[in-house]
């Protein structure tokens, strides 16, 4: 009993000091682990952070950019509007008498020329009337003759005194009255003959056909019947358009120099359908608008316009001799207005402001700033600072090439919208 005292004691002993053991050992552990990873935030964070910075982070080489060289150029300045294509003659062709549709002298779509054909209508009463009128006349025309003969008479017998004078002058009287009604009955002819005429329908002017709107056979009326075709003048056509009163002053300023050239447009791609020019300023401003009616007149030799046509319409007033042009793309704003990025000699980017005398979605006329042919990034801004190094890509890769499509590189269909010498007129205001 004495002997297990001991051993109890010893036991209890000797567990407490393995439990204290392993406590420190513990309490080390966890704090060689605190240190580490303390010493791994401080020193490869850092290092991951240098290892991405190339990716992801700030990087210190050269920044690619595209660059364009300025340079000069005609810059011509256009109004846009949006136009109506009008036929420059429309004739609704309807009968001017009565009577039966004997032919119709057209097929729908033809295109017809001044005296041609149309119609027929069954001209036998009006030939009827004309015979008539004739047939009075040369009865008139008897009874002139013998009262003339008669007066001839009179008069020698009067001369005489062989008979009362105030007998030869009622004769003379008399063969007044017959050549009054001779007059009157070729009055008679002629109407009958013009309304005979009426019977033939012939085209007034050079113009294509429509849609017939009456047949063969049927009894056609002046008054109440419908029209037989209408015919429209497609060559030359006509254009109206109109523009707000603010730009009248410069249209009037050059339109009384020289004629001005109009352009009409395709609504989808600009490209141009025909050009014409301006014929016609209206001689008032529309109080409800605000804008002023023009016409313009299109040659049309290929039919490209057609009437209640919609286009878009360029009107040429002015042209911009040798001015300083650059892409649009490489316009910037801030705070002080508008600038650009220069690449020197030792292709660093220096940043410049200019003054933009006009500009559109491609190029941009510059006043004051920039001295041909000075180079100006047009993409790649997004880490460009003043002083940064380039480098100047080819814009051979896909992205570059996108960001050169998205900063003005659009071409018009009628490739006359490329480089430095066309522009939008909405940019001139």
């Amino acid at each position: 009993m004495h002997g297990e005292l001991p051993r109890q004691i010893w036991a209890k002993t000797f567990s407490g000091k393995t439990s204290a053991r392993n406590r420190r050992y513990l309490a080390f552990g966890l704090t060689a682990i605190v240190i580490a990873a303390a010493l791994f935030y401080v020193f490869g964070s850092s290092t991951v952070q240098k290892r991405t910075g190339g990716r992801f982070g700030a990087d210190t080489g050269p920044v690619p950019v595209l660059a364009a060289a300025s340079a000069k150029a005609d810059v011509p300045v256009y109004l846009d509007a949006v136009g109506t294509i009008k036929a420059l003659n429309t004739v609704t062709v309807s009968p001017q008498v009565d009577g039966k549709l004997l032919s119709v002298g057209f097929k729908e779509g033809d295109d017809v020329k001044k005296g041609d054909v149309l119609a027929r209508i069954d001209p036998t009463l009006y030939q009827a009337a004309l015979d008539q009128a004739v047939a009075k006349k040369a009865q008139d025309e008897a009874q002139l003759g013998n009262a003339k003969i008669d007066l001839d008479r009179y008069e020698k017998l009067a001369a005489t005194n062989a008979i009362n004078r105030q007998q030869a002058d009622t004769q003379k009287a008399l063969v007044v009255q017959y050549a009054a009604l001779v007059q009157a009955d070729q009055a008679a002819i002629e109407n009958a003959q013009a309304t005979l005429g009426y019977t033939t329908i012939v085209a007034p002017i050079d113009a294509r056909t429509g849609i017939r709107q009456v047949d063969e056979g049927n009894i056609v009326h002046a008054s109440s019947s419908p029209t037989i075709v209408v015919i429209t003048q497609l060559k030359p056509i006509s254009v109206f358009f109109s523009l707000p009163q603010q730009d009248i002053g410069r249209v009037n300023s050059a339109f009384a120099k020289a004629p001005l050239k109009v352009d009409a447009q395709q609504s989808d791609n600009d490209a141009i359908i025909d050009s014409g020019t301006l014929r016609v300023v209206d001689n008032q401003v529309d109080p409800t608008t605000g804008t002023v009616k023009l016409k313009a007149e299109f040659p049309n030799a290929n039919l490209q316009l057609w009437p209640g046509q919609f286009v878009n319409i360029r009107l040429l007033i002015d042209t911009l001799k040798q001015v300083v042009v650059i892409p649009t793309g490489a316009v910037q704003r801030g705070p002080n207005g508008t600038f650009v990025f220069v690449i020197k000699d030792d292709n660093t980017a220096a940043m410049r402001p200019i003054t933009v005398q006009k500009q559109d979605e491609i190029q941009t006329v510059v006043s004051k700033g920039l001295v041909p042919p000075e180079r100006v990034v047009t993409t790649g801004f997004a880490r460009l600072t003043d002083g940064s190094k380039v480098t100047i890509s080819d814009g051979s890769t896909p992205g570059a090439t996108s960001a050169r499509s998205r900063s003005g590189g659009r071409k018009g269909g009628d490739g006359q919208k490329q480089g430095s010498t066309d522009a939008k007129p909405n940019a001139t205001k």
